[in-house]
């Protein structure tokens, strides 16, 4: 997905630097080629605003994240079999059950005025 209107390179340049450095749109700004101080700062969160601007900062916001999430999951697949503490494996294991779409059972419990009832789902 391409943005419909053509970014300047220092739209570019602003929104791979914020993306990619996690720093302030002054500071991004800055590393982009906008104006020193105040006035490019301005100009910079004028920039991302426009549509076009937001539309390519999803689009690389998700590429970023994408590519993120594999090395996360590869992170949680090693703590589930080699994490020193067992409370670390049973959590990275349960995170990755949830992810599959394994959940547990949803248990409830249902009260009734004048007699106690218990509803207990065992699957």
């Amino acid at each position: 997905m391409v943005p419909a209107r053509k970014l300047t390179d220092k739209q570019e340049a602003l929104v791979d630097t914020l993306v990619a450095e996690g720093c302030s749109i002054a500071k991004a700004a800055e590393l982009a080629g906008y104006a020193a101080g105040e006035s490019g700062r301005v100009s910079a969160h004028r920039a991302l605003k426009a549509p076009h601007v937001q539309q390519y900062m999803q689009i690389r916001m998700n590429e970023v994240f994408g590519l993120s999430a594999t090395s996360a999951l590869a992170t949680v697949r090693r703590l589930s079999s080699g994490a020193k503490s067992e409370y670390v494996q049973l959590e990275a294991s349960k995170d990755l059950l949830d992810r599959a779409g394994y959940k547990p059972i949803d248990r409830s419990q249902v009260q009734v005025a004048g007699d106690i009832k218990v509803s207990i789902d065992l699957g």
